[in-house]
């Protein structure tokens, strides 16, 4: 196992969406890495408005960021060639290589697949060289055989490729026996032949009671059980790909502080509340359609958006900007985070059309700033002072647009290239700014909380995200035989 010149490969594909298919990578890759191999991630296509800033200056999915440090390397654009960032139910903007494109409607997007295939192809042709194993992510199920024709997600570029595939199911969903061996009976058989064994993911229990499970799976299919893997309950210090996680995630903690989020359709990089969730001091609720932001709230925290002037909208309809402007009154604290920020403002406007139809809309009017959506996204990691107290912070910034106004001569934050960011009320229970990953700064995240009268705790997050990811490789190596997943790589 010496780094050679041309990666080996080998693909995970899931049965379904939210199966554990980016984590189970993640733990496979630290895992192979802690053997002293050169590993790196790959994911051909992905659907997530979670992204990450690259050390190349462009943006991937959040989950092959957090895989490229299980890697124990930067993250870059070849990870993730092809991203695409939903902003309405049938249409998404598409980033290839880490820079927006374009957007496409659902219908349009097959049209492009044989363009974004080349970009594809080139991207794991430059990770392959120099390492010595490539662990590929597939997207969504295996069985969408209605998207088959021009894949570049799963089977199609696993073909194109000539990569191996392990399919994993999710046992903690039910039904797993028939993810698994319907997926083989929709699938093109060429395809099915392309998988070298399957994977069972979330198992709780006494592994003896499946075993004959496991067994009926075999003697249908002919794929061999490569692992029946137990539900691993510290994902949640990971951070999560889809959103999907947030229909459940409803309140976490149980702390005396609570900030409250509504959940709105185009939330972009909630990861962002990770930090907070893990505060003991801090509880974090999860608001969902159809319920009002409670009294008790002591920080409602608007987080990024997709679609500023969509979810603006959406939180109207709730009358979420009601309940905000009582919460104000009764002397609460607001914070908008990007999206969010752009929403504290007197108004959006987005006269190139580029989140959908071109309109300007009234915003909270909680700070007195304007932002006018347009130009190339700004994709930057920063670092800095919060305005309030000096406290040192690191972040990054991945937005559209210019927000400007009287408020803004009271900036949140002070960046170290001089540049003044964010904005502040006059009596400042009302900020916003552009930093993303803010709350995972170790001591920007102290000073927030003590600022706001909320206890602190030696809460070290970053380094608890690196033992996480030791404790996920090291229980996935007790369930799966690494030098079995070797040796059917290629």
């Amino acid at each position: 196992m010496t780094s050679g010149k041309y990666a080996k490969a080998l693909m995970i594909q899931g049965t379904g969406s939210d199966v554990g298919k980016s984590l189970i990578v993640a733990g496979l890759i630290r895992a192979f890495a802690d053997r002293g191999l050169v590993v790196r991630p790959f994911k051909p296509q992905n659907m997530s408005n979670n992204a990450a800033v690259t050390a190349d200056g462009g943006e991937i999915g959040r989950a092959q960021a957090l895989q490229a440090r299980a890697a124990r390397i930067p993250p870059s654009v070849d990870m993730n060639p092809v991203l695409l960032k939903p902003q309405s139910d049938v249409g998404a903007q598409v980033v290839v290589r880490g820079k927006v494109i374009g957007n496409a409607a659902a219908r349009d997007f097959q049209t492009w697949k044989p363009n974004l295939a080349t970009a594809v192809a080139e991207s794991f042709a430059r990770l392959r060289a120099g390492a010595d194993l490539v662990i590929v992510e597939g997207a969504g199920s295996a069985a969408e055989v209605n998207l088959r024709a021009g894949d570049i997600a799963n089977m199609g570029f696993a073909a194109s490729a000539d990569v191996p595939v392990i399919l994993l199911g999710d046992i903690d969903r039910g039904g797993v026996i028939a993810q698994l061996v319907g997926t083989q009976a929709v699938i093109d058989p060429a395809d099915a032949a392309r998988i070298v064994g399957f994977l069972v993911n979330k198992f709780r229990g006494d592994p003896a009671l499946f075993a004959s499970g496991m067994t009926f799976v075999e003697d249908r299919t002919g794929w061999p059980a490569l692992g029946l893997i137990p539900w691993f309950g510290d994902a949640v210090r990971l951070p999560a790909e889809d959103a999907v996680v947030l229909e459940t995630r409803r309140a976490t903690g149980a702390g005396a502080f609570t900030v409250v989020v509504p959940r709105l359709p185009h939330i972009a990089n909630f990861d962002d509340l990770d930090p907070l969730t893990q505060e003991p001091g801090v509880r974090v609720v999860m608001l969902g359609r159809g319920e009002p932001i409670p009294a008790s709230a002591d920080l409602v925290l608007l987080p990024g958006s997709k679609a500023t002037i969509a979810d603006l909208a959406a939180l109207r309809a709730e009358g979420w900007d009601i309940d905000i402007l009582a919460h104000v009154r009764r002397g609460g604290r607001v914070l908008g985070i990007c999206g969010g920020y752009q929403m504290l403002g007197r108004a959006v406007a987005d006269p190139d059309g580029l989140e959908g139809p071109p309109a300007e809309v009234p915003g909270l009017g909680l700070l007195d700033v304007a932002t006018v959506l347009g130009g190339d996204k700004h994709l930057e990691s920063v670092a800095g002072t919060l305005a309030d107290g000096g406290a040192p912070l690191a972040g990054y910034e991945m937005h559209v647009g210019v927000t400007d106004g009287p408020d803004r001569a009271r900036p949140f934050a002070h960046l170290a290239d001089g540049r003044r960011e964010g904005a502040v009320s006059r009596d400042g229970r009302v900020a916003g700014c552009y930093l993303h990953g803010l709350f995972a700064d170790d001591r920007a995240r102290a000073a927030l909380l003590a600022g706001w009268g909320a206890a602190t705790s030696d809460l070290a997050f970053e380094a608890r995200i690196e033992t996480t990811l030791d404790a996920l490789a090291a229980h996935v190596a007790a369930h799966v035989d690494l030098d079995r997943l070797w040796a059917l790589a290629r």
